[in-house]
């Protein structure tokens, strides 16, 4: 029975997260954390343990949708190993800093996040730079015909990415919920790129910040066992499903998921 919830709940993360750019872990963190209340005898996990085993599993969701996003053509792969180069030392200062969380704390400061990000994509039309701030251009034509521009500084891109790969590490997600919403917001991403490309990102930072977290004995490997299947098929079912969805519904999915987690991890950590 553990397996099987296990597993479906790897196919579900990995469909959500290489659907959104996410990676996977604004599921599978919570899912991990609460394990023992959705298998009964399942030991309880601390949040070092489920930050720690999300990012393993996000390597494999990240993996699988990176290689169907790249058969796709939507990974901006210089963009990506810019971002990557900000993220790598953050990944391994979060993975350090996680160790700090107890378990009341890292529900309200995961909650807040999660807040923080909706209310980014909410309001990300009064907060979008004009294009002539931009360094670095692009241009990219969806499957509709619709033709986005977008770009950015590298100084700052490498900034943010620095701070993605901090909080990537510290909560377990992979740094896709905060990644996606500063590539659409900040440097006007076409929504499908910034899935895709963020999903590299992911795949790289997240191999940065486990090998920390392996050393730090913070893995449930049976767990990992258990979640990869799901993790692989769903990653690739995700990058299939979003060539069929339009951007706003991409978005729109995207801001319930926040929300439903953020009001979760809350009331667990305040109640």
């Amino acid at each position: 029975m553990g397996w099987l919830v296990l597993t479906l709940v790897g196919v579900v993360a990995g469909t959500f997260g290489s659907l959104l750019g996410l990676g996977g872990g604004i599921i599978l963190v919570p899912a991990l954390f609460y394990l023992s209340e959705l298998v009964p005898g399942a030991p309880e996990i601390t949040p070092q343990l489920a930050i720690g085993t999300s990012l393993i599993l996000i390597i494999i969701t990240a993996l699988s949708s990176s290689i169907s996003y790249a058969k796709q053509k939507l990974i901006d792969f210089s963009s990506a190993l810019l971002f990557f180069f900000g993220s790598a030392p953050g990944a391994v200062i979060g993975a350090w800093l996680s160790a700090f969380f107890d378990k009341e704390s890292f529900n309200i400061y995961y909650g807040l996040f999660m807040l923080l990000m909706l209310f980014i994509l909410t309001y990300r039309s009064k907060l979008r730079p004009k294009n002539g701030h931009w360094k670095t251009t692009r241009t990219y034509t969806d499957i509709s015909g619709h033709v986005y521009t977008y770009g950015y500084s590298k100084p700052l891109a490498i900034g943010i990415a620095f701070l993605v790969g901090i909080l990537s590490s510290v909560f377990g997600i992979g740094g896709g919920a905060l990644l996606v919403p500063f590539l659409l917001v900040l440097f006007r991403f076409p929504p499908h790129v910034a899935a895709a490309t963020s999903m590299f990102v992911i795949l790289l930072s997240s191999l940065v910040g486990s090998v920390t977290h392996i050393t730090l004995g913070h893995i449930v490997w049976s767990a990992v066992i258990a979640t990869a299947p799901g993790a692989w098929l769903g990653g690739n079912l995700g990058s299939r499903l979003s060539r069929k969805l339009s951007g706003k519904w991409l978005e729109r999915i995207l801001r319930f998921v926040l929300l439903l987690i953020a009001v979760r991890m809350l009331w667990q950590g305040l109640v």
